[in-house]
Parts: structure tokens; C-alpha cells; sequence
């Protein structure tokens, strides 16, 4: 890794070329030479990238005990702001990809969004730190607490909307900017990219595990103002560290918004649609491809064929001499037209996995208070794991595993089915949402013995305003938390791939900030279901699945419900994998999906 870095270093100093730019609004086009510094700059990068997750991760990862616990709120309330929360978060990111895209560039774009996250992080640590700011302190004896203020929520609410906006910039931009830093025309440069996302990944896993151990330890144990305080100051380190690199950063200017180009096929094909479609469209459909585009050439597809009427050519037409369209909204190109199919493929794909990562919620949420109600305490030692620590597993299981495929996985099956990846993006993601209907079944299982277990047998004494403490431990939600992790290692990073390769060129930033717009749509889901299943089973002859006291309600049956969803859900993304055809190809995708070769 270091002699691949020091090796990329000299040979873009030396194969430095010249770049152009352009600026918005028809800007003339300006040549610059920028220097590439690829592994030089990293420490600035990774380590900005590294004590921002340790900085954010370590206030979320037990935010849900610090609402429960400091300002008092219930189980179901901690756990639908949460939800919502990191929805919300996740959302965001489509908007500040088209910001980032549009106007600001990524540089700017991560700076303000790296001040606003410290911001977010100073807040909450401050209603920990000033009583005023949370409600009373509530004994563990209280069946009743005095819950926040109008004026504590509006604090604490604020705080988590500096946050949201920090996390909608950087989430999109980070690992593009990395990227940015490496000359994409040199071998050295590509292998440089590559790498770096290799050490993004790692460092985004060291990064939770940090924060799910250390710094939630501290919270748990010591105080929440201290807690609190480290991610804050670890995140204003991160500012610091981002803006030491300013002058050594390649800062690649915003070139207009490319969803401009989707809204333009998009509306010339309305206008057109009562034209006859075109006979042989792959040849008689106009075609123009910019001679600056960054885009790779697609080819004629034969899907959602409304869309080809934009590139219909009529009388009333008009082209400039250099082939381009005179009114880009009165007529579109064939590879405009491929490339909003693109976007559209992606889509159905895209629902399936919404499904598939509400299971991956569950992990982060309810199985925190499982550990609450189970036997954390270590052998024979006084030391209790804190419960929202046990989330590390799922972390620990996915730095592990993802070398394992890496290295031993690939190899083997490439041997059998003689692909270069072994498998292909959609057999990855269809065993990731396999492996969570498992997880989910699993979960039901643990938690039907723990609750049997605090029933019948002897308990250990009572979780604050829950119930009575199990006598199975904890360790025993491993097993879940390990086949969550290994899910996330197909499903989650097979995801990111799919939207890179599959999305047109100038919108990977975009195609980025959809996989978080999944996790956010699944964490709006998982806050719904929450909320049907808690007034649906209330007064039920089963009793409320999702009581506070757990041993009080029926967890399990929760969980063999979203194992039923995902059973569902497997079978929509067959059809899906089965209708879809990648980009620059007409291979059946079932095809791809079972590794066999379309037939002459």
C-alpha cells in the first residue's frame, strides 16, 4: 500500500495534464493545469474522513439511551426521532449532491457541511452539559418522569438539524473528493482511487467501533457531558484537519446540474407523445454526444420506448452547425434518452432494497433493548458491556468478513463461474437480502428464549422504567448482530457499486446519495411499521408486541414479521434482477444474476 502510494505521487507529478474546466451559465471554458497529489493529501482526507465518523458516530450510537435515559422520553418516542432522524439525514443527501453538483463543487460543499455537523454535536453536548437544557434528573424507582420542555426540545432538535445538514454534504461528496485528488488518466492514479476506497471502508468500520466502545463506555459510565464533549471535540478536529490540505486540494468547479438533462427528455417526450414511434429507432433516432462529455456512449435499449419520441426529429427542429440540438427542450439526443433509462432501471432495484435494509434498522435499534433486559455482565467480573455497545459485533463481523470474500470468496467462485468479481452486483446484493430474512429469524428465535428466560426463571433484578433483566446473556445476540454484519457486506457495499457502475458518469454523486436515500426511505418505513404494529397490538389478546418492558411483549413476533416482508421482498427483486438490463448491454439480467451467458 505505501510503495503504491509513493509510486502514485511520483508518477502524477511527473504525467500532470492539463484539465479543462467550465463554469456555469455558459461560462467560456478555461484550461488550467492542476496538479495531482494523490497519496499526499490522504492524511488530510482520511483523517478529516476518520474523526468526523468518530465525531458523529460516537453522540448517535447512544443517542438512544441519552433520550431515554437524560430527557426521559419513552421507548417508542426515542425510537421514532431516531428513526426519523437518520431518514431525514440520509434524504438529505440527494439534496446536497444536486447542491454540490450545481453550484458549490465538493470542496466547498464539505467545508460548510463539516462546520455545521460541529455545530450539531456542540448542541447536544450542551443539553447534556447545562441542566437547564434537559429535564430533572428521574430515580430509577420513578414509574413517572418530567419529560423536556418546549423550549429543551427546540435545543435538542436544533442540534440534530445542524447535524442533518452536515451529513447531507458530506455523505455524498467524501469519497468523490478523495477520488478527486488522483489523475484519472494515469495507471498510477486508478490504482490510487481503488485503493482509497479501500482505506475509506476500513477507516468508516475503525471509526464505529471506536465510538461503539470507548466513547460510548465513557457516556455510560462516566458522564454524558464528557461523552458528549469527545465527539465534538473530535469533530472540530476534523474541521481543522480538513482545512490544513486547502492548498494542496485538486477543487473540481461545479459544472451545472445534470438532472437538467433528465428534466429536458423528460418534458420534450411529453410534448411529443403523440408522434408516431420511429421505425428503427437505433438508427433513426437523432443522436448527439457533446465532445467534452464525460459520459461513456451508450447504446439503443428497448425499454420504456415512451421516452424515445424526445429523439424524434421533426420539421420544426433545429441544429447548429456543430450537431447540437438549437433547443435542447424541443429536441433530445438518443444518449440523453439512454441515460434517463438508466435512471429509471435503477429504480425497482432501488425499492428492493428498501425492504431489505429495514431488517439492518431493527440491528441498531430494538436490539439495543434487548441488551437492556439481558445479562450483560462478563463472566465472573462486575463489568457490563453498555448495550448500545454490542452493535460493534454487527461492525466487527463486516471488517472481517469483507477481507475473507475479498481474498478467499472471489478466488474460489471466479475458479467456477469465471467472472472477475466472482459473482455478479446482483447475486451480491440478493444474498445480502437472503442473509437478513435469516438475521430476522434468528433475532425472533434469541428473543423468544430471553423473554422465556425472564419468565420463568430466576431474573436479575430490574432495567430502569423497562422490566426485569434476563438471565440469558447477551452474548447470545452475537449470532444476530454477526449475520446483520455479513448482510451489510453483500447487500450495503454491493448497493454502492451497483448505483456507481450503473449510473451515467456525471451523476455517480447522485447515483451516491441514492443509497442513502434507501437507508433513509427504510428508516421511515421501520418508523412506520413501528407505529402500526404499537397501536394495532395494543389490547390485543398477545398483549402490545413493542411494550416498553419487553418481557411484556412480543419482540419476536415483530421480527417474524419483517422476516416474512423480506421473504416477499426476495421474490420481487427476482422479477426485478430478471426485467433489468445494464447499462452499455442488452444482457438479460437473470441472466447475469445466475453467472450464465446470454445465448447467440
Amino acid at each position: 500500500m505505501e510503495e503504491n502510494g509513493k509510486e502514485s505521487v511520483r508518477n502524477d507529478r511527473k504525467e500532470n495534464d492539463l484539465k479543462e474546466t467550465t463554469g456555469n451559465n455558459g461560462e467560456e471554458e478555461e484550461t488550467r493545469r492542476l496538479i495531482y497529489r494523490g497519496w499526499k493529501v490522504m492524511p488530510f482526507i482520511i483523517g478529516n474522513e476518520t474523526f468526523e465518523k468518530l465525531g458523529t458516530i460516537g453522540t448517535l450510537s447512544n443517542l438512544l439511551i441519552y433520550l431515554t435515559t437524560v430527557f426521559n422520553m419513552k421507548s417508542i418516542t426515542a425510537a421514532t426521532i431516531i428513526t426519523v432522524f437518520n431518514g431525514t439525514a440520509n434524504l438529505g443527501t440527494l439534496f446536497g449532491a444536486y447542491l454540490c453538483d450545481s453550484y458549490f463543487g465538493r470542496y466547498k460543499t464539505l467545508g460548510f457541511s463539516t462546520i455545521a455537523s460541529f455545530l450539531g454535536l456542540l448542541a447536544i453536548q450542551l443539553t447534556a452539559a447545562i441542566s437547564k437544557l434537559h429535564p430533572p434528573h428521574c430515580a430509577k424507582e420513578s414509574s413517572t418522569c418530567i419529560g423536556p420542555t418546549a423550549g429543551q426540545m427546540a435545543f435538542l432538535l436544533a442540534g440534530f438539524i445542524l447535524m442533518i445538514i452536515g451529513a447531507g454534504g458530506i455523505r455524498p461528496c467524501n469519497l468523490a473528493f478523495g477520488a478527486d485528488q488522483f489523475n484519472p488518466e494515469t495507471e498510477s492514479g486508478k490504482r490510487g482511487v481503488n485503493s482509497f476506497f479501500n482505506w475509506y471502508f476500513f477507516t468508516y468500520t475503525f471509526a464505529q467501533m471506536i465510538s461503539l466502545t470507548l466513547i460510548v463506555y465513557v457516556q455510560s459510565n462516566v458522564s454524558w457531558p464528557i461523552g458528549l464533549g469527545i465527539p465534538a471535540i473530535l469533530m472540530l478536529i476534523s474541521c481543522l484537519v480538513y482545512y490544513m490540505g486547502t492548498k494542496l486540494y485538486v477543487k473540481v468547479k461545479a459544472t451545472g446540474s445534470p438532472m437538467t438533462s433528465v428534466a429536458q427528455v423528460m418534458v420534450v417526450a411529453f410534448k411529443k407523445r403523440k408522434l408516431k414511434p420511429a421505425d428503427q429507432p437505433w438508427l433513426s433516432l437523432f443522436n448527439y454526444i457533446p465532445p467534452k462529455s464525460i459520459n461513456s456512449k451508450l447504446s439503443y435499449t428497448d425499454q420504456f420506448r415512451f421516452l424515445n419520441k424526445a429523439a424524434i426529429m421533426t420539421h420544426q427542429d433545429q441544429v447548429k452547425p456543430d450537431g447540437s440540438p438549437a433547443d435542447p427542450w424541443k429536441l433530445c439526443s438518443l444518449q440523453q434518452v439512454e441515460e434517463v433509462k438508466c435512471l429509471l432501471r435503477v429504480i425497482p432495484v432501488w425499492t428492493a432494497a428498501i425492504i431489505y435494509y429495514v431488517a439492518v434498522v431493527q440491528q441498531h435499534t430494538y436490539v439495543v433493548f434487548q441488551a437492556v433486559q439481558s445479562n450483560r455482565i462478563l463472566g465472573n467480573s462486575n463489568f457490563a458491556i453498555p448495550a448500545a455497545s454490542y452493535i460493534v459485533f454487527l461492525m466487527l463481523s463486516m471488517s472481517i468478513f469483507i477481507p475473507i470474500y475479498d481474498r478467499i470468496l472471489v478466488p474460489f467462485l471466479r475458479r467456477i463461474t469465471g467472472k472477475e468479481a466472482g459473482i455478479t452486483i446482483l447475486q451480491r446484493i440478493g444474498v445480502g437480502i437472503f442473509l437478513t430474512i435469516v438475521t430476522m429469524l434468528v433475532s425472533g428465535l434469541v428473543e423468544e428464549k430471553r423473554r422465556t428466560l425472564a419468565l420463568t426463571r430466576p431474573t436479575l433484578g430490574n432495567a430502569p422504567r423497562k422490566g426485569a433483566i434476563s438471565s440469558m446473556s447477551a452474548l447470545w445476540l452475537i449470532p444476530q448482530l454477526s449475520l446483520s454484519g455479513i448482510a451489510e457486506a453483500f447487500g450495503s457495499i454491493g448497493q454502492v457499486e451497483f448505483y456507481y457502475k450503473q449510473f451515467p458518469e456525471n451523476m455517480r454523486s447522485i447515483g451516491g446519495s441514492l443509497f442513502y436515500c434507501g437507508i433513509a426511505a427504510s428508516s421511515y418505513l421501520s418508523s412506520l411499521l413501528i407505529t402500526v404494529v404499537h397501536q394495532t397490538t395494543n389490547g390485543a389478546a398477545t398483549g402490545n408486541w413493542l411494550s416498553e418492558d419487553l418481557n411484556k411483549g412480543r419482540l419476536d413476533y415483530y421480527y417474524y414479521m419483517i422476516a416474512a416482508l423480506g421473504v416477499l421482498n426476495m421474490g420481487y427483486f427476482l422479477l426485478c434482477a430478471k426485467w433489468y438490463k445494464y447499462k452499455g448491454g442488452n444482457d438479460d439480467a437473470l441472466l447475469e444474476l445466475y453467472g450464465r451467458e446470454k445465448p447467440i
